[in-house]
């Protein structure tokens, strides 16, 4: 963990990294596929408002106050909270300028995708659309990388060049190997010991984790705006009759020959399915994180538009904006 930790403080201080025209390429055409595909259309849906779903982000604490009806709970100061026997919230001066980090789950699970998109691609261009997005309005944006361990560390700043930069990292790197399974909780545990300002933390990643990653996401939540954007593709919801198959866990390599024919055995994998839907619904409630979710046959504009739409609801609903008889609705 130190190793990565100097390295991350020795790129902190240095130039930013150049990106060769030969291996920019790729990342350059990425790149303006999604300005020409995803980020006009976004700008004409949205016409340039993305601050809801950078809510909270980009904030400095500037007092105390008493809790009111309708507060936000996630800005509950529970320190002081025990300490008066009175709940406070935390009230917030927003920054111009806010920093964004991207906390990428790249294990060998997000490799998979069951049609002509891989969870990995969807990655990949959520990443470019939201830092491109953010950095042509004067933000920041970083990345801590994960792939058997947390590797890479791209430190926060700004402009097109740098999300090149960020892309290329992500498009560059190795083939998965087999590493043994995924534990999130090093990503997230990591990323609470290297990022220390306030900031937006989107947590990419398809879940599919060792246990125990559940206290560092509510640990990171009490600090920053955490967005968990989770991976998914529909295969891994519902198996298809395809008859024999065998089935290969990409991570430990372990194999096993299951029969989709059998209509009882695709009853208890769509059980085990939505079961773990609803118990990581619950843990990302529970940390306080709102849930972004992009499936591989899903589009990318849609997703974001109603996520986006859901936070302006939920802020609207928080500020006491919206009629009593609608609150429920939102």
């Amino acid at each position: 963990m130190k190793s990565w930790w100097r390295k991350a403080q020795a790129e902190a201080a240095a130039p930013a990294a150049a990106v060769t025209p030969a291996s920019d390429n790729g990342a350059e055409h990425v790149l303006r596929r999604l300005e020409w595909t995803v980020i006009r259309r976004l700008d004409g849906l949205l016409q340039g408002d993305y601050r809801t779903l950078m809510r909270g982000a980009g904030l400095d604490l500037a007092d105390l106050r008493e809790y009111q009806h309708n507060d936000d709970v996630r800005h509950i100061d529970w320190n002081v909270t025990a300490r008066t026997s009175v709940p406070h919230v935390r009230v917030f001066t927003e920054d111009r300028e806010m920093a964004a980090w991207f906390l990428l789950d790249l294990s060998p699970s997000v490799d998979f995708g069951s049609g002509e998109q891989r969870k990995r691609n969807v990655s990949a261009d959520f990443v470019a659309v939201l830092a491109r997005m953010l950095t042509r309005h004067g933000n920041r944006v970083g990345a801590m990388l994960y792939g058997s361990g947390v590797d890479t560390v791209i430190p926060t700043r700004g402009g097109r060049r740098h999300v090149l930069h960020l892309l290329h990292a992500m498009r560059s790197r190795p083939a998965p190997a087999e590493s043994g399974p995924t534990r999130l909780r090093d990503l997230l545990e990591s990323a609470a010991g290297l990022i220390r300002r306030r900031s937006t933390l989107f947590v990419v990643s398809d879940f599919i984790s060792e246990p125990g990653w559940e206290r560092p996401l509510g640990l990171l939540a009490q600090r920053h705006e955490v967005v968990a954007v989770r991976l998914l593709d529909p295969l891994e919801l519902q198996l298809p009759d395809l008859g024999l198959l065998t089935l290969r866990d990409a991570e430990t390599g372990e194999q096993v020959l299951v029969d989709t024919h059998d209509p009882g055995f695709r009853k208890r994998f769509a059980r085990i399915a939505a079961q773990r839907e609803a118990d990581l619904r619950e843990a990302l409630v529970r940390a306080g994180v709102d849930a972004l979710e992009l499936s591989t046959d899903a589009d990318l504009v849609d997703a974001m538009v109603r996520f986006i739409e859901m936070r302006k609801r939920r802020a609207r609903l928080s500020s006491g904006s919206l009629p009593a008889h609608l609150k429920q609705v939102a």
